[in-house]
């Protein structure tokens, strides 16, 4: 961490803060994107396909329910398959879509000052055209959440003059391919961190897939986003991460996940690519297989990560009431920083 700078000290107006970001920007994006607000799941029956299961590797969080005759519940990890089932369940036309709260326990997070066990995100799907099912459409919605995030900064400034404007007047593209040819020596967040340091905000796009040198940028599920259908560009898929350079911590952080779904010869392609041919046979993708779910593109915006950044904090346990190590208990606490 770097010396903190232009952070709101009283707790009281911080809580103050965090509600004008979320009030704002969940219109913003609501307006941006043509998305109605839905209610979303705390938890999923096991064993649908329901739940995501993000990189494929972290645990869900489960119970029996003795009321429900001992079936398995998942507490979510993210709503990636489920606001596709939504959109199919509640008739949403092309060109509209929905956000929700998601409240998600990733017990295998690990802990710093951007992670927690605790995830809270505005999960948004919207349902799109075969022809909109291109990298050119992706960039346009980019662009759209861009626009909302810039306005929220300069909406936040001008409550809080202290709190600087630094986001760049536009996004940087950069296929992850591109990233691993710019900086070959570099982990794949080390080229995130030198991307946002250059740009001040990039779409890292192609997550999930393996590059040239046959390692992934960053893990996927075969099942949502799709990485890899070939796009316009020469690459390979039609996903990404909105980056930010965040100047207090000095690195990059991700404020969102988002990319073109899976149609089902790109579900096909990825379960073999991954070896999760089984999963054929869950509900969900049974589904999908037979085209009786709609084509969509969506994504998941970090609302704590959103404040920490904006509210130029040090730790996202300034924003979230969370659990954490003792060490890192004391080293916050030494840097004045006050962890809820």
């Amino acid at each position: 961490m770097v010396e903190r700078r232009h952070a709101l000290e009283s707790i009281k107006e911080t809580e103050r803060a965090i509600k004008t970001i979320k009030d704002f920007f969940q219109d913003q994006l609501a307006s941006e994107l043509r998305l109605s607000r839905v209610t979303a799941p705390l938890f999923l029956p096991a064993g649908t396909g329901l739940n995501d299961d993000l990189n494929g590797v972290e645990r869900p969080v489960s119970f029996a329910v003795p009321a429900l005759g001992g079936a398995q519940i998942e507490v979510v990890q993210s709503l990636a398959k489920w606001k596709r089932h939504a959109l199919a369940m509640y008739g949403f036309e092309p060109g509209y879509g929905l956000y929700t709260d998601m409240n998600a326990i990733r017990p295998d997070e690990n802990l710093d000052e951007v992670h927690s066990l605790y995830v809270d995100q505005w999960d948004w799907e919207k349902v799109i055209l075969p022809e909109q099912r291109t990298l050119a459409y992706l960039k346009t919605t980019v662009r759209g959440i861009y626009g909302s995030l810039r306005r929220l900064e300069f909406h936040l400034h001008e409550r809080y003059p202290d709190l600087p404007l630094e986001l760049p007047d536009d996004i940087r593209f950069v296929h992850a391919e591109e990233a691993r040819a710019l900086y070959p020596a570099l982990s794949p967040k080390q080229r995130e961190d030198e991307l946002a340091r250059e740009h001040g905000a990039v779409f890292v796009m192609g997550i999930g897939g393996e590059l040239s040198d046959g390692i992934p940028h960053d893990g996927r599920a075969p099942d949502y986003d799709d990485w890899s259908t070939p796009n316009e560009d020469g690459y390979s898929g039609l996903n990404g991460d909105i980056l930010v350079w965040n100047s207090t911590l000095g690195r990059a952080l991700e404020l969102s996940s988002m990319g073109i779904r899976v149609d089902p010869a790109a579900l096909e392609r990825q379960l073999d690519l991954r070896g999760a041919g089984d999963r054929r046979n869950l509900d969900f993708h049974r589904r999908l297989l037979a085209g009786q779910l709609p084509l969509t593109m969506g994504g998941g915006i970090g609302q704590s990560r959103l404040c920490l950044h904006f509210l130029r904090k040090s730790h996202i346990g300034e924003i979230q009431v969370g659990q954490w190590p003792e060490g890192m208990r004391k080293s916050c606490m030494e840097r004045g920083i006050r962890l809820l």
